[in-house]
């Protein structure tokens, strides 16, 4: 089973990727207060997420870390689950990392490092606060500006074979093993000032530089002995055309941050529905939320209040609530996240001179 984060392949069976993968079913049992995507089954797997509950419960120091790749001028729903989950951490007093992959973008993507950082600042840094990031607790820096990290890369180099690589990504042509053996380094920077856990919230398409960077720390134990390295693992958001995952390559079945809440809300409205083919029948049978793109984005992003979301799919379920009265809901739903988000990002854009970025001699 090959997992590549830079294709287009889709994760469509979870449990085998858990049990091919090595990674243990999540509960949200494991955390204390979870968010919508833990309580809601979003987050599916984890590695060693154990020993962070432990630091979280007796108020030890651990560390959360994600990536930035500033490719775009748009951000989507995925990159929201990333950002959720590690706002959870760091209100639950992780120290939180972002790092900009502008070395990777200019690897993998032929994006300049000077365009890179420039989407980063201008857009890519304020969508993550606009969703919740607190930049105050936040530690920034950019991968080509880092020395240690690439140090590390090139010790790193040495620890694994090109079959290694190859089984692990499937491909294995220069600039994607050092983009592999970039990002290990990345996850495991914050342990050159202090030997402590770390997490990294991830989709399933990242999980081969999870297994990368966890193989290598089993092989640096006599030159760095670094902290284990957890992982937790969230599904895909569904397209709206009903397939696996939401992409920005299907613009029709795909809602970008920023949209225009009209455009968003037409997309929402031509979504694959779980209704009946009519409303007698649909009144009489009730629909199927499971399959219903609508409810969906409702359940994983729209959403917060358990309850009220429990009412939406025992109505929908029941014939009680039809089609068209979900989309509503989702629609005025979007919009409104949609304002906010627009609102918040505008905000944050003006507080980029303030960031607490890594400076590096």
């Amino acid at each position: 089973m090959i997992v590549n984060p830079w294709g287009s392949e889709l994760i469509q069976d979870y449990e085998r990727l858990i049990k091919n993968f090595g990674l243990k079913p999540f509960s949200p049992l494991l955390l204390p207060n979870p968010n919508i995507l833990m309580r809601r089954n979003a987050v599916f797997a984890h590695q060693d997420l154990e020993v962070i509950s432990n630091c979280i419960k007796n108020k030890k120091k651990y560390y959360a870390l994600t990536g930035i790749m500033p490719t775009g001028n748009k951000i989507h729903f995925g990159n929201k689950m990333v950002v959720e989950n590690l706002i959870y951490f760091q209100e639950h007093n992780a120290k939180t990392y972002i790092l900009v992959a502008d070395l990777e973008a200019s690897a993998t993507r032929n994006v300049s490092l000077e365009e890179a950082k420039k989407r980063a600042l201008d857009f890519h840094i304020p969508a993550y606060i606009a969703l919740g990031l607190n930049p105050k607790k936040t530690i920034f820096y950019f991968q080509s500006e880092n020395k240690k990290v690439m140090h590390l890369t090139y010790d790193f180099s040495k620890k694994i074979t090109l079959n290694e690589f190859k089984a692990i990504y499937g491909i294995a042509d220069p600039s994607r093993i050092l983009s592999g053996l970039t990002q290990a380094a990345d996850m495991l920077f914050p342990q050159l000032e202090e030997k402590i856990p770390g997490i990294i919230p991830v989709g399933p398409d990242q999980s081969p530089h999870l297994r990368l960077a966890r193989d290598i720390i089993n092989r640096t134990k006599s030159s760095y002995n670094f902290s284990p390295l957890a992982s937790i693992y969230h599904k895909f958001t569904p397209s709206l055309d009903g397939s696996i995952k939401m992409s920005k390559s299907s613009p029709n079945s795909s809602i970008e941050l920023p949209e225009n809440q009209e455009s968003a809300c037409k997309k929402l409205k031509n979504a694959v529905s779980g209704g009946r083919k009519t409303l007698e029948e649909h009144k009489k049978l009730g629909g199927i939320p499971e399959k219903d793109m609508v409810f969906e984005m409702l359940k994983l992003h729209l959403e917060e209040d358990d309850k009220k979301l429990e009412k939406i799919y025992n109505d929908y379920k029941s014939g009680k609530l039809t089609t068209k009265e979900l989309k509503e809901i989702g629609c005025e739903k979007l919009t409104i996240f949609l304002n906010n988000f627009s609102r918040k990002l505008e905000k944050a854009k003006k507080q980029t001179h303030n960031l607490n970025f890594i400076t590096f001699n």
